[in-house]
């Protein structure tokens, strides 16, 4: 749902009109105009009847939007907000003053008012269940769902999941012949698919828009906490949110929920939850009223070109564990710092999103088959996975000599810990590690990004227990470091090049 004012784009097209040359009066090669003659008669023109091959291509989408718009509503809520229209001009203590004059403090009532917001939804389910955005109905006091046919119903929320963007709401009151989605299967769809969008855009009911599935897997958007984007460039607008993206089988394979646009409308980009997602979420909304999550307990990043280079990997596919908390479902399942998750149940991981996503998808207390890639050997490992809550979601546990190591061809200079210098780093007091003082400039490990700070772990596989170690790996005549270094509570890996 999107309060704002419609944004209106005029679109100008240019018409091109096709002049005939001007006709001068034909001359003979004397110059004497030669004789008139009256031009030939023209057969009239005559048209092919289209191919039976176009006539259903000419149809098949009208078709299809025919069949699938009754399954999409149109959402009006309306909420109960703080006036504070002016506050930034006059500020709120003016208003009080002049609208509260002469009233107790005690007795004083805020000033509310009335806000009203539209969004679309899918019904996908006979007994008036819709599947919606989070953003939609998060926090309104009323919902009112107007169906295809103008029929009008009051509904409540059943549940919401914030980290999707997903949300379930149920139509109240006498219910018949309500027209039902039908789901897909959004993992089999392929880019280029030619997909529509329905919707209610800017509060224009039941629009239809055309497109094709521009990419998949898109994340780190900072829509939601959980991101797994079907791209489209079926045009989506304010108020399409929670409404359909279907396949041309007529089948649901997505809820529109937002856009990429620097105008505040549709330029191209517009993204969809993928059906499977918000099913999964749906059947623990609707069961236990919240969404339960598997949790693994490690700290994760991709394998970008320098990483995958230093471990010999290609395709460089995977998902790096850079951490594993302690007395995690991870560390009991056999899984170590370095690792790369390859698959998890036979499904491949493309990259750190993805085993996030595929770990949270996982039921909890059950069992997950991991394939590992461990210093260039293939692992299997079954991991039973946990409920994934805030008590868990803490990083390893809180970690002696004030030794130096001077600067190397890296241009870094380090120290052994201290106790108390572990333990501000959140690491137990049995941990090694050694403590980075000084980063030369110029130097690969300025290149590389390493920071005063910055506590090193593990270098070329060997745990940094003391400076011995440090000093062992850092004076081999190597090109290449791959380095496990801590820096303010987080893990990850980092390469070192000459």
């Amino acid at each position: 749902m999107m309060n704002m004012f419609p944004i209106y784009v005029a679109i100008a097209g240019a018409i091109l009109l096709a002049c005939s040359p001007g006709s001068a009066t034909p001359s003979s090669s004397s110059g004497v105009p030669a004789a008139k003659t009256e031009p030939a008669a023209q057969a009239p023109q005559t048209y092919r009847a289209a191919t039976p091959q176009l006539e259903v291509f000419r149809y098949e989408l009208a078709d299809l939007a025919e069949r699938l718009i009754p399954t999409v509503v149109s959402i009006k809520t309306e909420a109960t907000v703080k006036m504070n229209d002016f506050g930034g001009f006059f500020g709120d203590d003016f208003f009080d003053q002049f609208f509260n004059f002469g009233v107790p403090k005690q007795q004083k009532k805020p000033r509310e008012r009335k806000q009203q917001g539209l969004g679309s939804g899918v019904i996908v389910s006979s007994t008036g269940q819709i599947l919606t955005n989070n953003h939609v109905v998060s926090g309104v006091d009323e919902i009112t769902v107007t169906l295809f046919d103008k029929r009008e119903f009051k509904a409540k929320v059943v549940g919401t999941d914030e980290q999707t963007d997903i949300a379930v709401i149920q139509i109240e009151g006498e219910i018949k012949d309500l027209p039902v989605a039908s789901l897909g299967n959004s993992d089999a769809l392929r880019v280029g698919e030619w997909v529509i969008a329905i919707g209610n855009p800017h509060g224009l009911s039941q629009t239809v828009t055309k497109g094709i599935v521009s990419a998949k897997g898109v994340h780190n958007r900072g829509i939601a906490s959980y991101e797994n984007f079907i791209q489209t460039d079926a045009a989506i607008n304010p108020g399409n949110s929670g409404g359909g993206l279907f396949n041309l089988s007529g089948e649901l394979i997505g809820v529109n929920t937002a856009i990429l646009s620097r105008s505040g409308g549709f330029q191209g980009i517009g993204f969809a939850i993928p059906v499977n997602w918000a099913s999964n979420i749906m059947s623990d909304l609707l069961k236990d009223g919240k969404v339960n999550r598997g949790w693994l307990g490690v700290s994760i990043q991709d394998l970008n070109p320098s990483i995958a280079k230093a471990l010999n990997l290609n395709p460089a596919k995977g998902a790096l564990i850079n951490e594993v908390f302690e007395n995690s479902p991870a560390e009991k399942g056999g899984i170590k710092t370095g690792d790369i998750v390859r698959s998890i149940n036979g499904k491949q991981i493309e990259d750190a999103n993805d085993l996030r996503n595929t770990v949270a998808s996982l039921r909890p207390g059950g069992n997950a088959d991991f394939e590992i890639l461990r210093e260039g050997k293939t692992l299997k490992l079954k991991v039973n996975i946990a409920l994934r809550d805030e008590n868990n979601l803490a990083g390893a546990e809180p970690g002696s000599k004030e030794q130096k190591a001077g600067k190397n061809d890296w241009g870094i200079q380090v120290a052994e810990l201290t106790k108390a210098q572990k333990k501000e780093a959140g690491l137990a007091e049995s941990s090694g590690g050694v403590l980075v003082t000084d980063v030369a400039e110029k130097s690969p490990a300025e290149k590389a990004g390493i920071k005063n700070g910055d506590v090193i772990l593990v270098a070329n596989h060997k745990p940094m227990i003391s400076l011995k170690e440090f000093n062992a790996v850092f004076g081999e005549n190597s090109k290449t470091v791959l380095m496990l270094v801590r820096r303010a509570g987080s893990q990850f890996y980092m390469v070192l090049e000459k």
